[in-house]
């Protein structure tokens, strides 16, 4: 089916469309949500309650622009909101600081290749690592590209925070893939 196809018929709200379209895009969106939730559960919440919006916003999908573009924009949005709604739980900053030194020199001269052996689901299992805040601006920022200023208005936060936090996660994460390259070879890993 196309996406026409699939839109007209969840607009009917025929079942075997909701469940195509489901199909289609489960995987790519489970992807998204993994980025932002703790665990494999908390984020086949996310897409649940996500899948949920689509369905029942489908009407304003306008066909200007990518449909899968539409549909990863209210996963990401959802997300968020569900970020936003147990702020008191996920938006703990860590005290962990970024200090020089901090890190061996090595990890400055991380061979790129050792990073892209790396598979999809080791590397978002090492940005899950990442405190909730750490990781909500991390991706937001990263993966869909918003600035700083909207990152703080999305998730309640000064546009300090945010850089703050962008720095910090990009340290911690940093830190955590050295500490996954160096498992994978059989080495010693670092820690503090």
């Amino acid at each position: 089916m196309t996406d026409h196809e699939l839109i007209a018929g969840c607009l009917r709200q025929d079942r075997t469309c909701q469940e195509a379209l489901y199909k289609r895009f489960y995987g790519k969106m489970l992807g998204v949500t993994m980025r932002y939730a703790r665990d494999r559960d908390e984020a086949r919440d996310m897409l649940q309650e996500g899948f949920i919006k689509v369905f029942t916003s489908i009407s304003n999908f306008s066909g200007k622009g990518s449909f899968e573009g539409w549909v990863r924009r209210i996963v990401v949005n959802t997300s968020i909101d569900h970020l936003r709604k147990n702020k008191h739980e996920y938006m703990i900053v860590s005290t962990v600081h970024s200090r020089d030194g901090d890190l061996p020199d090595a990890i400055e001269e991380a061979d790129e290749n050792e990073l892209l052996q790396l598979s999809e689901e080791q590397l978002i299992a090492c940005i899950q690592q990442l405190s909730p805040a750490y990781r909500a601006v991390f991706n937001l920022y990263v993966m869909e590209n918003l600035p700083h200023k909207e990152i703080s208005e999305r998730l309640g936060i000064s546009e300090g925070t945010s850089k703050s936090n962008l720095a910090k996660a990009r340290y911690q994460l940093k830190k955590i893939l050295y500490q996954k390259i160096r498992t994978l070879h059989g080495e010693q890993t670092f820690t503090r």
